[in-house]
């Protein structure tokens, strides 16, 4: 019954997260597409930087962007912030009812660092917290004058980070902590900084005084980095059904490529939006080619990968003695009430059908069993995986 309600809790709030990620990303996208449109033209008001004519649901829209702000304030203003909040709590709420919930499972690998539930979920929730002071800190320290520079230590520190999060929690966890610290990293820049100052140069305007165009500059700054970080945030989040990802042994490498290839992908729109032409929207592409036929080649090379002789005897009581107990129709573990995803492997048949995916989960990484609860070797791991690549024979 706790499986059910557990699962079910997961499911909404993973819907709600979805749909708070598609408005706020959808508004970040938006907004970037805009800038970028404005033209110059005669007779706007003064002040305007550009407009900007689009059509959509049959309709047309001119949108007039001020550098600053109008000579009026209009009674009525639309703030983009909670697309934003919301993406982040829900997002928190899903670690809380995913990983928090079920951390032996999950968050911990004693292979990797042996430590309680409280441990482990009180470094996540460390982790979460410092990546904002340390991010902050560097866009405030003296280094924010060169923006390409502080884009290079933000990289680093974002590879450095992921390498860390391998050496404490389990190869899925430490994945996702390196999307949550980049979620948490742009969320805090719409929160503590992009609403605050904006929210300066209104309060100025309204009391007749002249705003400090500073705040808004600020704001930009974090906004644009929002813009490039949001398409690797997006791969690192919905990829954690994909032990290819997370379960290798170098991930942050992993990592390292899917950030450039999403900082291409977002110089491409952000200069094609902006009518650029030639060499500044041609070198994108063929780099995101490149990097990602690298990225799915260094999956697959594994510097331990083993090959060795097996007794199909003794590898199908692996597969009982760590596998059965969860995949089965009739599951013994307090865990779950039937076998999670349908997966079952009470047969031979069973088996060779999740082949794949059972080579993916417990082989090339240990995923599973969730939290090795079954103390799998990998000496077991070697020999299993070797009869699962020969096709699971029965003698």
């Amino acid at each position: 019954m706790e499986t059910i309600l557990q699962e079910w809790i997961s499911l909404f709030v993973r819907w709600a997260h979805i749909i708070s990620a598609i408005g706020w990303i959808g508004s970040s996208f938006y907004f970037m597409w805009l800038d970028s449109s404005l033209k110059k033209r005669a007779g706007l008001p003064e002040g305007a930087k550009g407009d900007s004519w689009s059509v959509h649901g049959g309709g047309f829209y001119h949108v007039v962007k001020y550098q600053v702000a109008p000579a009026e304030m209009p009674e009525a203003l639309k703030w983009f912030k909670w697309e934003s909040y919301m993406t982040w709590l829900t997002g928190f709420t899903m670690m809380f009812a995913t990983y928090y919930w079920s951390a032996t499972g999950l968050l911990i690998d004693r292979d990797v660092l042996d430590m309680n539930e409280g441990q482990a979920i009180a470094a996540s929730m460390a982790v979460l917290a410092l990546s904002w002071i340390f991010y902050d800190r560097l866009c405030k320290s003296f280094l924010r004058k060169w923006p390409v520079v502080v884009m290079a230590v933000l990289f680093i520190a974002i590879v450095a980070a992921s390498w860390g999060f391998q050496q404490v929690f389990s190869a899925r966890a430490a994945w996702l902590h390196t999307g949550a610290i980049i979620a948490t990293m742009m969320t805090g820049n719409v929160f503590f900084i992009i609403i605050p100052n904006t929210k300066i140069l209104v309060a100025d305007l309204i009391a007749g005084r002249e705003p400090k165009a500073e705040f808004g500059v600020i704001a930009k700054l974090r906004s644009t980095h929002n813009n490039y970080l949001t398409l690797p945030v997006i791969l690192m989040m919905i990829s954690n059904h994909y032990p290819m990802t997370y379960s290798h042994p170098y991930a942050w490498v992993m990592v390292a490529m899917v950030l450039v290839i999403g900082a291409a992908v977002r110089i491409f729109y952000n200069r094609h939006e902006a009518g650029e032409h030639g060499f500044a929207v041609q070198w994108q592409w063929p780099l995101v080619a490149v990097m990602s036929v690298g990225l799915v080649v260094f999956s697959m090379w594994r510097p331990d990968q083993k090959q060795v002789d097996f007794d199909p005897v003794v590898a199908m009581e692996i597969v009982n003695n760590h596998c059965i107990a969860c995949h089965s129709a009739n599951p013994s573990s307090d865990m779950f009430d039937e076998a999670p995803a349908g997966i079952k492997f009470d047969n031979l048949n069973q088996i060779r059908a999740h082949a794949s995916k059972m080579v993916a989960q417990a082989v090339l990484s240990n995923t599973m069993p969730l939290g090795n609860i079954t103390n799998m070797t990998e000496e077991e791991r070697v020999i299993m995986g070797s009869w699962l690549r020969a096709g699971a024979p029965s003698e």
